[in-house]
């Protein structure tokens, strides 16, 4: 039995419904009040179970604990759906019989101590005769419409008889109290027998209605009856003896599961659900479910796919024809290819692109799917919550469909396409699951050979599909999934890569999106240039080619207005075709400041300029801390002062310049919150500039951990503060000695665009700081 099998809390919380009788195995939904919204909480919390039960005194208010049916059903909260002022309705279905004991919390609602009610299976020939008889007469009632239960809904076995009893009550009509009555009879056999017996009546009653109805009526009348009752004995006759003239789907149906060249343990499954769909009615509502079921079957590609190209030199020129530079990552993935090519499973790691917006995450998954021939599958995971878009759902539930990955590769029609989950790192979780947890096993190459989706319930292999993931940082994805990708870091391009992307990609392609074929507009590098300095600030090139794009535009109008269009753009051309200047080149202040330092911050979108500003007035010795700034930022700055004030006579700084004073730090732009420890050396620069009154060069940023006892630590995300100090028209950049490695990403171009300075103490960044 079911019930045998289940591990229920041994502390549930209770909700009580007036009049209303729930049976294990039913599936039905309850409207849960705004009052009762924490039981839903308390029950998410704890496994979605909770402990239906009934009252029976008069009015609908909240019931003492006395008043409530001892004996009750324990159950899953399946779904839930939100409603208006703060309600809800969930759909619960029913799991064992359980009995109340004592209450452990009465308010705000009721938890209390229960005990599961076991059965045991009845045997022998009393027992199956018994059931037999019960579901004889409920196929009198069904006939005639008195029962909304179908042929496959009744247990056939002995062994079920107590699960057959609660499902005829549950679907029956009758006196909440009668229900309650039999939900209290915890023996099978009683229970079947009070069922039986009830049956019975509802027959003899039934018969006594139709011998009455048929004295009173006419000749006419009856004729007409009596056709009406021998056409139903004729459509089941139909059933009974094969629809296939009837229902050639059937036939069509048939001959594509036998082509469908499905595993061995799928055609088992297939071949069941086919024979049980022979006997159901077109117009029953299960027989249009177990059609679409069979139908997804037949469509999947259980042995479709395409011939891969492994030629790694075509593979490389895709890649050299699709995007400009990245010459590390064109490397690794040649390298991730040509393992694949070596070796006859396709088995291996996830690749996971990691950089800002508009660096070609996508685009290089597009790439490696054209170099070797296969289709490509893009599914975003940006705000998805529910686990069932990945796994899908059963298909119990009504309107239940496979999930997204299942559905994409049927749509493609091959099991070995290029899979892309884009915004990896945007997936979120509510009480309907976390959709990162299902990804495991569809990422995971020891366990994607057999996964199962919920709504197909058979195994299939994911293991020839190749995935790539996207994400603008790794830092939100969970631990376990992330354990099962290769990271791959995609950082910003500098202006002289933006430059050729324009010219290679961004100009020939927006010159054909907008129509310009015959016409050749040309840019100068001026201009391009002009365009990257005063219209953009980013670490991708998405902003650039919608600004080439609104130019475009601007010329395709003259062309259609009958004007020949301009030829070339020239660089003081751009103002006029998009407007004032967005950005200034000389956003760091045109004079050296004291207690005002550059600092540098990474973010999702790339680097960013970040301004550290001080001043000190009479006050307690406080130190006050503004713009946004979280925890980790406000210990850098505690911790530079500290450094300060131990050491402030080889600074040079007075010791009376902290007494009576109090020092305050700002970081601007504060709605944007601001955190990290890379922000210690432009504060620790900052507050000495302020207690020296030595100014801080203006075209000076650096970045740089910060500690207690003077030393300069590493930081990540180099070669993005790097680019953002270079766009901002900073000349010199002062790094943490420990990461003179990253030279290497910040390749020689920009090395010779702008002044880099190692250090590894403090002495060492104000000789280049301050003036």
């Amino acid at each position: 039995m079911p019930d045998r099998k289940l591990n229920l809390p041994q502390i549930l919380p209770v909700y009580p419904l007036h009049e209303q009788i729930f049976f294990p195995h039913e599936v039905a939904s309850i409207t849960i009040g705004g009052m009762a919204m924490p039981l839903i909480g308390e029950a998410i919390r704890s496994e979605s179970i909770i402990a239906v039960t009934s009252f029976f005194r008069p009015g609908k208010g909240v019931p003492d604990f006395e008043e409530m049916s001892k004996v009750a059903t324990a159950g899953r909260i399946k779904q839930i759906f939100r409603l208006n002022e703060g309600s809800c309705k969930i759909v619960f279905e029913g799991l064992q019989r359980i009995r109340i004991d004592s209450p452990v919390q009465t308010s705000p609602y009721v938890l209390a101590r229960v005990y599961p009610i076991l059965e045991t299976p009845l045997r022998g020939p009393v027992a199956e005769a018994l059931v037999k008889s019960v579901n004889a007469m409920m196929k009198i009632l069904m006939f005639y419409g008195h029962s909304p239960l179908s042929d496959s809904h009744l247990p056939a076995s002995s062994s079920e008889a107590g699960q057959l009893a609660d499902m005829i009550v549950s679907s029956l009509e009758m006196p909440a109290l009668d229900k309650q009555r039999f939900l209290e009879t915890l023996e099978p056999m009683e229970r079947l027998q009070g069922v039986h017996a009830l049956l019975a009546s509802r027959i003899q009653r039934m018969k006594l209605q139709g011998t009455a109805a048929s004295s009173i009526c006419s000749d006419p009348q009856r004729n007409e009856r009596e056709s009406q009752v021998k056409e139903q004995i004729k459509d089941l006759q139909d059933d009974l003896a094969g629809r296939g003239d009837k229902h050639p789907e059937l036939e069509q149906l048939r001959e594509r599961i036998a082509r469908s060249r499905m595993p061995e343990e799928s055609r088992t499954i297939a071949d069941k659900e086919f024979t049980r769909l022979e006997r159901l009615h077109p117009a029953s509502p299960e027989y249009h479910v177990s059609f679409s079921y069979l139908d997804y079957l037949c469509n999947m590609p259980w042995a479709e796919e395409s011939e891969d190209n492994l030629d790694i030199g075509h593979a490389e020129r895709v890649l050299n024809e699709d995007h400009y530079d990245l010459a590390d990552i064109k490397e690794r993935i040649l390298e991730f290819l040509a393992v694949r090519s070596l070796r006859s499973s396709t088995q291996g790691s996830v690749l996971c692109f990691v950089g800002p917006p508009g660096v070609g995450k996508t685009s290089l998954g597009q790439s490696i799917a054209r170099s070797l021939g296969r289709k490509f599958i893009r599914l975003s995971l940006g705000g998805m919550k529910d686990e069932a878009e990945i796994r899908g759902h059963r298909r119990t539930y009504i309107g239940a469909m496979p999930g997204r990955v299942i559905q994409d590769i049927c749509r493609a029609r091959v099991r070995n396409p290029v899979f892309m989950f884009d915004e990896v790192d945007k997936i979120g979780k509510d009480f309907r699951g976390d959709p990162s947890a299902a990804l495991l096993e569809v990422l995971d190459p020891e366990q994607n050979h057999a996964f199962t989706d919920y709504y197909l319930n058979v195994p299939f292999d994911l293991s020839r599909v190749m995935f790539i993931t996207t994400a603008n940082t790794v830092y939100p994805i969970p631990a376990p999934l992330r354990d099962r990708m290769e990271i791959i870091q995609l950082p910003g391009y500098s202006s002289e890569e933006k430059t050729e992307i324009a010219f290679r990609h961004l100009i020939p392609k927006q010159r054909k999106e907008n129509g310009l074929y015959g016409l050749r507009v040309e840019f100068d590098r001026e201009a391009v240039a002009r365009i990257l300095d005063f219209y953009t600030r980013e670490a991708g090139v998405r902003n650039l080619e919608r600004s080439i794009a609104a130019i475009f535009r601007k010329v395709a109008r003259e062309v259609a207005q009958g004007g020949r269009g301009t030829e070339r753009i020239r660089a003081d051309m751009v103002e006029e075709l998009l407007g004032s200047r967005k950005y200034f080149a000389e956003i760091i202040g045109r004079d050296n400041q004291v207690g005002v330092a550059t600092g540098l911050a990474w973010t999702e979108a790339g680097g960013e300029l970040l301004f550290i500003e001080t001043s000190i007035m009479p006050g307690r010795q406080d130190l006050i801390m503004t713009g946004n700034l979280g925890v980790v930022l406000q210990e850098s700055a505690r911790a530079a002062l500290s450094f300060i004030r131990t050491h402030a006579g080889e600074l040079g700084i007075e010791a009376t310049r902290f007494q009576e004073n109090d020092i305050h730090i700002h970081v601007p732009s504060g709605a944007v919150p601001k955190d990290g420890p890379s922000a210690g050396v432009p504060i620790v620069t900052a507050l000495v500039s302020l207690l020296t009154g030595r100014p801080v060069r203006r075209n000076v940023a650096m970045t740089g951990e910060f500690s207690l006892s003077g030393r300069i630590l590493p930081v990540g995300g180099v070669k993005e503060k790097v680019l953002a100090a270079h766009r901002a028209g900073i000349a010199t950049v002062i790094l943490p000695d420990e990461n003179r490695s990253n030279l290497r990403d910040i390749g020689l171009p920009l090395q010779e665009d702008i002044r880099i300075v190692f250090a590894d103490n403090l002495v060492s960044v104000l000789e280049h700081a301050l003036c």
